[in-house]
């Protein structure tokens, strides 16, 4: 008799259609993160932003493959705050790194955390830079090697053997300095950006070769991940921590960063979003993604929906901060800003304006907050900026006529979000913050002090924070 199997084959091949299928659901429901992160470059040192000289082709080429953000900042422009508020979530004066060298508070959770519960490795390759060990207690830690480049190898070696969905986390050391006294650039070479000086900082030939190797060890990247069939399920983020030319400051150029997403079948290709982000919203939004509760306590918001095309605005309002005590800025001179889609506010609380409101009794104290404020002579108590019309913030509209209501809303939004983040600057009439490195009463080749105020500050004399 004869069989007709026509039906067993379809049932058979219907079977492992729904079986397939259903793998494929559960894979895309947990996808893997790649993070890549260069350190100290300007936004317009990009060719998918426009500078035309600058030798950036791997990610002008992941853009193309996703989705490229116009108006993403770091809440603080510096290294380690700004790789706090990836990590957990939260701005630096509210996860304790507000400088370089001070850690994160010993009780916050972060990506670690959150992400592990989840049945996540979270690896960070490259430079760590925020402390403390008890709360960055990574799944792995591969060490950049010779304290410079990226350890390829071993992340290589990671992703081919690991059974574990991931978030890995790769932080370049480039193009952050020291830079090359012998490079392929001339002064000719280098484009000048809209906020230059008169002049080209000779040190922009060696950024530029930096820039390039560091293009050179992101195609790396890219082609150990296409080579794991990893592009697929992985939401793969290219940013840099900070502009190099606004660094330690609240300028634009050391404020918003470049921020490309990739993820096949979610992320459109070669779309451009405006919507204003933070580093705080990463976090929400990987936690987002995989179905997980996002913590009540972060500052941040999930921007899943941005990335799936959304128009819909995440924030009305973007804040930033400067301390200004850092390694090579011990100046005492606190910054707090704000920005809504058109116009940004700040107030700088040690300028020359009100620095005698800000003296106490302590006479090395009081010196100290003089040498602040006379290290920035010219710039006002409150800034106000029209960046639509001014992007680089250089015509100030404080004292202008019809400006008063945008000057009220937006000052009165930084307060309530100053309150939000229990901002010493609320309880401390000018605090000053002890770098770990190099206390504002030392000499050292950054910082220079009157011999008379040599070892003259306490302990006291510094606002409480953990190292």
């Amino acid at each position: 008799m004869k069989i007709n199997l026509y039906p067993i084959r379809l049932s058979i091949i219907l079977s492992l259609a729904l079986c397939f299928h259903s793998n494929a659901q559960q894979k895309s429901a947990t996808p893997n993160f790649i993070f890549y992160l260069a350190d100290d470059q300007d936004l317009l040192d990009y060719g998918i932003y426009g500078n035309p000289k600058v030798h950036t082709p791997a990610v002008d080429a992941l853009a193309k493959e996703g989705m490229r953000f116009n108006n993403f900042y770091t809440n603080q422009a510096i290294c380690a705050p700004s790789r706090s508020q990836i990590f957990t979530g939260m701005h630096p004066v509210k996860n304790g790194c507000m400088a370089n060298h001070l850690a994160v508070k010993p009780n916050i959770k972060t990506v670690i955390n959150y992400m592990e519960a989840e049945g996540y490795d979270v690896v960070l390759a490259g430079k760590g830079h925020v402390k403390p060990n008890s709360v960055f207690q990574w799944t792995e830690y591969f060490k950049s090697v010779d304290h410079r480049y990226l350890p390829l190898e071993k992340l290589k070696t990671y992703l081919e053997t690991t059974q574990n969905p991931f978030c890995v986390f790769i932080t370049s050391d480039f193009p952050h300095g020291p830079y090359p006294k012998n490079s392929s650039y001339s002064n000719a070479d280098i484009f000048r950006l809209p906020y230059d000086k008169d002049y080209i900082p000779n040190f922009k030939r060696g950024y530029y070769q930096n820039i390039k190797d560091d293009n050179a060890q992101l195609e790396s990247v890219l082609s150990i991940v296409k080579a794991n069939n990893l592009i697929e399920n992985s939401v793969f983020i290219y940013a840099s921590d900070h502009g190099i030319s606004g660094k330690w400051g609240v300028a634009e150029q050391g404020l918003k960063v470049p921020f490309v997403v990739r993820w096949p079948g979610v992320v459109a290709a070669n779309t451009v979003s405006d919507a204003m982000l933070n580093f705080v919203d990463i976090l929400p939004t990987f936690l987002d993604i995989i179905g997980a509760k996002i913590p009540k306590d972060i500052d941040g918001k999930s921007f899943k929906e941005t990335l799936k095309g959304s128009q819909d605005p995440v924030h009305k309002y973007i804040y930033s901060i400067a301390t200004k005590q850092n390694i090579q800025a011990c100046k005492v001179f606190p910054s707090r800003a704000v920005r809504g889609i058109r116009y940004k506010f700040i107030r700088n609380y040690n300028s020359a304006e009100v620095v005698a409101s800000n003296y106490g009794e302590n006479p090395a104290v009081n010196a100290f907050i003089k040498m602040g404020a006379e290290s920035f002579p010219n710039i006002p108590y409150e800034e106000l900026y029209d960046l639509e019309k001014d992007p680089y913030q250089k015509n100030n509209l404080i004292n202008k006529p019809g400006f008063s209501a945008i000057k009220q809303e937006l000052s009165s939004a930084l307060n309530t979000w100053m309150l939000s983040q229990d901002d010493f600057l609320l309880t401390h009439k000018m605090p000053l913050i002890k770098p770990t490195l190099h206390p504002l009463d030392r000499i050292s080749k950054w910082n220079k002090v009157d011999l008379d105020l040599v070892g003259k500050l306490s302990e006291s004399d510094y606002i409480p924070v953990h190292y």
